[in-house]
């Protein structure tokens, strides 16, 4: 029998946070690892868990700020797709929140009825939603940045500027992704890395 689907809610409505676990409770391939409301609880359970899926409220508290934040930590220090959670419908702010949040994908909290199957899409595989945020993550960089970026992340790429250039570059792809170092990076692109 296949392990079950480890997920990690996260949102500061308490009776929200009931609910979802009541509705993933019905299925069998899934077991909550965990429950929290806030952002720093949220990154520690995770590392202590270690789940496949987080689902993350985008407002833990008065700003998606701290949803983000959180998303991000949890994609940088652990292996677990963070399931964006959201009620705002605007596609251009969900799009900046989700590639800021290095989200695996959201759901409209309107369409929680689709969550069980989102849920296994992202836990078996890579999604269509995933790839087109982490493009859209990747937007900001130049025609050369994104060669390097390729080169980062294992793809076999001819790069004809000097090594001096090609470090600079690096540290400028950091720099607008707000990743550390180069072992961030292919953790958190993953998925372009499988996809060679």
């Amino acid at each position: 029998m296949k392990a079950p689907i480890q997920i990690l809610i996260v949102d500061d409505d308490p009776d929200f946070l009931f609910l979802i676990q009541k509705m993933l409770a019905k299925h069998p391939e899934f077991k909550i690892a965990g429950a929290c409301r806030s952002k720093q609880a949220a990154v520690t359970m995770a590392l202590s868990t270690q789940p496949d899926i987080v689902l993350m409220d985008l407002n833990l508290g008065a700003s998606p700020a701290d949803g983000i934040q959180a998303s991000r930590e949890i994609r940088i220090l652990t292996s677990a797709k963070v399931l964006i959670l959201t009620a705002l419908e605007e596609p251009e702010i969900i799009l900046r929140t989700t590639k800021k949040a290095f989200a695996s994908g959201y759901i409209f909290k309107h369409q929680m009825a689709l969550l069980p199957e989102n849920i296994s899409a992202l836990a078996k595989g890579h999604t269509a939603q995933e790839y087109q945020i982490a493009m859209a993550a990747l937007s900001e960089l130049s025609k050369a940045e994104m060669s390097v970026f390729q080169s980062l992340i294992g793809k076999d790429i001819k790069l004809h500027s000097s090594p001096k250039t090609i470090a600079n570059q690096t540290t400028q792809i950091l720099k607008k992704l707000g990743l550390d170092n180069k072992k961030e990076l292919a953790h958190v692109f993953r998925l372009l890395c499988d996809n060679s």
